[in-house]
């Protein structure tokens, strides 16, 4: 299928990816995840061949994709601004790709009938593009980029500029729509619950390079450096002083390791309040979410967040808990 190897790209002599490699299978759905500037729209720009010029091999089935044009690779790309025409209704937005590939009108009106009726837009055939809703101009931005049955579909931050709620739910009918559809597809974002929720892999990105891919539940139970959990948003990272015989010793005091590592992280599945807990603080911060209070206490000469449910935090500012932490993983550099 798709093959990355050894991609670097520079741009006025400042390199923007490293030596990426990466292996995409059939029908599977990868997420290049990163803050910005990472590289991760770099990277699909190379795929897509709107960078023609970068070190490496990109290979498609063991083709070379480096001479093969943009248009001619097959590879449909959906942006954030969605790139709709302004001038064209939804029909014709949505034929745009079958119409460059010279389908029959009678088959392009079925195509656009059958990418309407999966992505939730049956009937709005005749409406103009600059009435509908953010949420409807993905939808039309995505049938578009459907309809000419893309070998590979690339998605760059497609609901980056959606409220939270629209988020939440539109990215789970996309990986219903490209599931059902049988796609590959590359989705571009720097949001790690969007990526959670429609990725078979993640690929995290940091300053050009990849510095961990794993399976979602794999990534969040395990991630194997200091910027990974960090990224992840994990709270409770901290550097290892020095480590002998399975301890660590640490800003907030000696920890069981199971291996050396530069920091270590305090899980927040493993952590939680305890008369016998191993870790004494006293709570500075107490943050009220719903269904849960989160604790910030002062351990040592470092800071510990753990989260509680409501009914059970009865703890105020200044008082003095005790904490277990039963997953205390090792990161690198």
């Amino acid at each position: 299928m798709l093959s990355l190897e050894n991609i670097s790209v520079w741009f006025t002599n400042y390199p923007v990816l490293h030596d990426v490699s990466l292996q995409v299978e059939a029908g599977e759905i990868v997420c290049l995840l990163g803050p910005s500037g990472c590289g991760k729209t770099t990277l699909l720009r190379v795929i897509a061949g709107l960078i023609e010029e970068y070190g490496g091999k990109a290979l498609w089935d063991n083709k070379d994709l480096q001479p093969i044009p943009s248009h001619l690779r097959d590879f449909g790309l959906m942006f954030q601004d969605y790139a709709l025409f302004p001038h064209l209704n939804v029909t014709r937005n949505v034929a745009f790709g079958l119409e460059m590939r010279h389908y029959l009108r009678m088959e392009q009106q079925k195509r656009v009938q059958e990418m309407l009726s999966l992505v939730g837009l049956a009937g709005y055939e005749g409406r103009d593009v600059n009435e509908l809703s953010g949420g409807e101009k993905q939808r039309v931005a995505l049938a578009r980029s459907l309809a000419p049955q893309p070998r590979l579909l690339m998605l760059d931050e497609p609901l980056g500029s959606l409220d939270a709620l629209l988020r939440e739910r539109l990215v789970l009918e996309l990986r219903e729509i490209i599931r059902a559809q049988g796609l590959t597809a590359i989705y571009v974002t720097h949001d790690r619950q969007e990526a959670y929720a429609i990725a078979d892999r993640i690929v995290i990105m940091n300053a050009g390079r990849i510095v961990q891919i794993d399976r979602p539940a794999s990534l969040y139970n395990a991630p194997r450096t200091q910027f990974v959990a960090q990224f992840l948003g994990f709270r409770n990272v901290y550097p290892v002083i020095s480590y002998d015989r399975g301890i660590a010793e640490t800003p907030i005091g000696r920890l069981p390791l199971t291996a050396p590592g530069a920091a270590v992280l305090l899980h927040p599945d493993g952590l939680q309040l305890a008369d016998d807990g191993t870790l004494t603080g006293i709570v500075k911060e107490r943050l009220f979410t719903g269904e849960s209070v989160i604790l910030t206490a002062q351990v040592g000469a470092g800071l510990v967040t753990l989260s509680v449910p409501s009914s059970e935090a009865r703890q105020l500012v200044g008082e003095t808990v005790r904490i277990n932490a039963k997953r205390i993983l090792p990161l690198m550099e």
